[in-house]
């Protein structure tokens, strides 16, 4: 029995690369071979019937304990016949044999078994639409014989078969046989691992010619095709169809040309629109080259560069978009298409940058002076092309190196000030000159007072 599960879960591993159909009216006949195993123990307990309330456990109880309960013949103890009778059912007889040496947990001096019995079982597999993986329940009847002592049985049927290819299957099968005798028969479920093939005549398709004769087996066709399919309907099977699923004519080999203009629709990239052939059936409204599809200007000619647009000068400051650094705002050309800084504009920004407070020998700035440093923000970002250096400048009280740090250090923090306001940090650069550059005497409070200062500087580019 180990070897022949080995064998089975084998098989299944190829079962995800099966397409094939149960058994149905095109292959009805089924002869199927195995291997039985009859078990007493889970069919309920009690008193009656020819085996003991000892020897019997819950329904279901231990239903997969083979070890322990099960009674498997060898291989070939069990040959069934089935026929397909129409939307999803099958008839059939089956005949087992068998040694029975388990009777629970009860070990017995082999009684023989046999059994005959027929059955109705209806596949699900058409209803689920699975194909290869086809479960299925029934009903049936039978006789049971144990030791010459035979019973009448009426079963119930659950099982699944997995077809490998489209005439065998695996096949998996469970009997509740419930004996009709109190006194000597012996309710019991027999298991079946087997395969099954399936045969008789055979029209894969279902297209009422038999495959022999079907030129398309597979596909369902017309009689006056040798069995081949014209899904169209325009006088050209699919064979030789280049678009078989939509009506053409046989200038563009069964393809149509719905635009009409010379290009049939599988070429054709607009085929809904009248088109020239140099853009694959696609029109060029403009006449520039580039397919209205792919044009943001279809009706006004302009460059591939400029998706089919002409440049425009979005700023009116006779620098076209394309070259103008600053697009939105109005400029020179000689400053490509951005305003100049003028010298009234950066004394304006050191009269607003003279005026920025520090705390006492530190390089944060006052609260107060977040004002005039948001002034200079928006000055700046009129200028988004300009580039700007934050110089900072100390008095000489203090030794010449902290005083070199200290300037360093605010010119710095304007600096990433501006920078956290919307001011691009590309255009900046900060340094600090300590006390090498004086405006006035550090001899005299009012002149150390104007040393201490920030400048801001235009840098030419």
């Amino acid at each position: 029995m180990k070897h022949l599960s080995k064998f089975l879960v084998a098989s299944l591993l190829v079962l995800g690369l099966s397409t094939v159909n149960a058994q149905d009216q095109n292959n009805p006949w089924a002869i199927g071979v195995g291997v039985n195993g009859v078990d007493f123990y889970p069919i309920g307990i009690s008193d009656t019937g020819r085996f003991g309330e000892a020897t019997k456990g819950d329904i279901f109880d231990e239903y997969f304990n083979q070890n322990d309960h099960y009674n498997i013949a060898p291989l070939l103890s069990r040959v069934s016949i089935n026929r397909y009778i129409g939307s999803g059912f099958t008839f059939g007889a089956a005949g087992a044999v068998n040694k029975i040496t388990k009777v629970g947990d009860t070990r017995v001096d082999g009684m023989s078994y046999y059994s005959v019995d027929g059955e109705i079982k209806y596949a699900l597999g058409q209803m689920l639409k699975t194909g290869w993986f086809d479960p299925n329940l029934g009903i049936g009847g039978g006789y049971t014989w144990v030791d010459d002592i035979g019973y009448g049985t009426a079963n119930v049927i659950a099982g699944v078969d997995f077809w490998l290819s489209e005439s065998l299957a695996l096949q998996f099968q469970s009997t509740y046989k419930h004996a009709f005798e109190e006194n000597y028969g012996a309710t019991h479920f027999q298991h079946v691992v087997g395969v099954k093939f399936k045969f008789g005549g055979k029209d894969t398709d279902g297209d009422g010619i038999y495959d022999q004769d079907d030129e398309c087996p597979e596909t369902p066709g017309l009689p006056e095709f040798n069995g081949c399919p014209d899904t169209d309907g325009d006088g050209i099977e699919d064979r030789n169809d280049a678009c078989p699923n939509t009506p053409g004519v046989a200038e563009f080999n069964g393809c149509a040309d719905t635009d009409g203009d010379g290009i049939a629709d599988p070429q054709d990239a607009c085929p809904n629109t009248p088109g020239i052939a140099a853009l694959n059936g696609c029109p060029d409204s403009d006449g520039d080259g580039i397919k209205d599809s792919e044009d943001a200007c279809p009706n006004e000619a302009g460059p591939r560069a400029n998706k089919g647009c002409p440049w425009k000068d979005g700023d009116g400051d006779g620098v076209l978009d394309k070259d103008d650094n600053c697009p939105e705002v109005k400029g020179t050309v000689a400053n490509k298409g951005c305003p100049e800084v003028t010298e009234d504009i950066v004394k304006t920004l050191n009269e607003y940058a003279k005026t920025i407070l520090f705390d006492t020998g530190k390089s944060s700035i006052k609260e107060q002076s977040y004002k005039v440093l948001n002034d200079i923000v928006a000055i700046m970002k009129e200028y988004p092309n300009a580039h700007f250096a934050i110089e900072g400048h100390t008095d000489s009280v203090g030794s010449a190196s902290s005083n070199m740090k200290l300037s360093d250090d605010r010119a710095n923090s304007v600096m990433q000030y501006l920078i956290s306001n919307g001011v691009a940090s590309s255009h900046l650069s900060a340094q600090g000159f300590g006390e090498d550059r004086p405006i006035a005497s550090n001899k005299t409070k009012a002149g150390r007072a104007l040393n201490r200062r920030v400048e801001i500087r235009l840098v030419k580019n």
